[in-house]
């Protein structure tokens, strides 16, 4: 008889079928007992009334791993509107030993480290499990919206020879007697591979040496990284960026419902032109000082109320931060050089991704980081030939 998951029972009514997985929780009653199972899809209730196999079932700890072979009755009440009649009840291992949390109650009160220290279990909580398939979907997402637009994944080194950013907030280590440092980001990688596919695009981790203690910072991170070429300015990665996110919240929604409902929240909806604002305004609406160099946290939450009230939108973009205050190889605004033709997305005022137009010419490149105090002998390239020898006159 061939497994079949607790999500399909409600197609197998008055049939006898096979499921299997944890026991996530026992309820003895006087007269019957309940045996909940818990598989990848969700929870089966198994009603339980022979005396034998209800004193198997006592023996079987919350986790234990069983099988159960039973009818498939409806039942309004019961998960999914059906429940499991007549069982015989296997289990598949010994007795588990019970964890030291409850993964039956709705909300996983353990400290931190008592998760961590636990996680292979902790992670079966519906809410901690559900987490992890909202974010599959995600990723799932961005990948099919970028493939439908013609981009390439690829898997950049994360082992590198330099830091990409900058000389901070890098991981050091010992590469066979050389120093080597975890890639911060695939920026340069990115740009390299454009030249070759034009559309590129990556999921991998990402290494920050920050040590701080905030929802803003973290020390490793799976980041998404897209990369196009032949762009007019940073609109038009905008208008990328907008539609993959569209398509990630599309995907999220089609395949992680049952998750979304079990962490009781909604998908945001994405306009079909999301807000912009540039800094300079942003400043004022967010009441800033004309002279802030940048969004303080306080700010960004001020604009994402901004954005709700006067757009009834959940994104905004803020574009054109100062140049000071953005990467080296970002493209200055051609009519207003100080600021950047870059951006931020913001998602209830908590920046989302940045992004932006990148100069693209050597020359460019030279340029900025002589005026920014940094050697450019290293990125200059070697000399140019001497010229050819004029043919003498026959």
């Amino acid at each position: 008889m061939q497994r079949i998951l607790s999500s399909q029972l409600t197609a197998h009514v008055g049939e006898t079928v096979r499921i299997a997985g944890h026991v996530h929780r026992r309820r003895l009653l006087k007269s019957v007992a309940f045996l909940i199972v818990r598989d990848a899809a969700g929870l089966a209730q198994v009603v339980v009334t022979d005396a034998a196999v209800r004193a198997a079932v006592e023996t079987l700890p919350e986790e234990t791993v069983v099988e159960v072979v039973a009818t498939v009755v409806v039942n309004a009440t019961a998960p999914a509107g059906v429940e499991l009649t007549a069982p015989t009840v296997r289990p598949l291992g010994a007795p588990a030993e019970p964890p030291p949390f409850d993964l039956y109650r709705p909300a996983l009160t353990a400290t931190l480290p008592t998760q961590l220290d636990n996680a292979p279990v902790a992670l079966r909580h519906p809410t901690r499990s559900a987490a992890l398939r909202i974010s599959a979907a995600a990723v799932a997402g961005f990948r099919a919206a970028l493939d439908a637009r013609d981009f390439v994944e690829i898997h950049t080194p994360k082992v590198v020879g330099s830091s990409t950013e900058s000389g901070a907030n890098v991981f050091a280590l010992d590469w066979f007697g050389r120093p080597a440092y975890l890639a911060q980001s695939p920026q340069f990688y990115k740009q390299l591979m454009v030249g070759v596919f034009e559309r590129v695009y990556e999921v991998g981790p990402v290494f920050r040496a920050e040590p701080h203690d905030t929802v803003r910072h973290l020390a490793q991170y799976t980041s998404l990284d897209a990369e196009l070429g032949f762009v007019t300015d940073h609109r038009d990665v905008m208008a990328v960026l907008r539609d993959t996110l569209a398509g990630m919240l599309d995907t999220v929604a089609d395949r992680a419902g049952a998750a979304l409902a079990t962490l009781d929240v909604a998908v945001p909806e994405v306009p079909a032109e999301i807000p912009a604002v540039h800094f300079t305004e942003a400043l004022k609406i967010a009441g800033a000082p004309a002279d802030e160099p940048d969004l303080a946290p306080v700010h960004e939450r001020a604009l994402g109320e901004w954005a709700r009230a006067e757009h009834g939108s959940d994104f905004l973009f803020v574009t054109g931060y100062p140049m000071a205050k953005r990467p080296f190889y970002t493209h200055p605004d051609p009519a207003r050089p100080a600021y950047s033709n870059g951006f931020d997305l913001l998602f209830r005022g908590l920046e989302l991704v940045t992004g932006g137009q990148r100069l693209h010419r050597h020359a460019d490149y030279l340029a900025v980081l002589a005026a920014r105090g940094e050697p450019v002998e290293p990125y200059a390239g070697p000399s140019p030939p001497p010229p050819l020898p004029t043919p003498s006159p026959p």
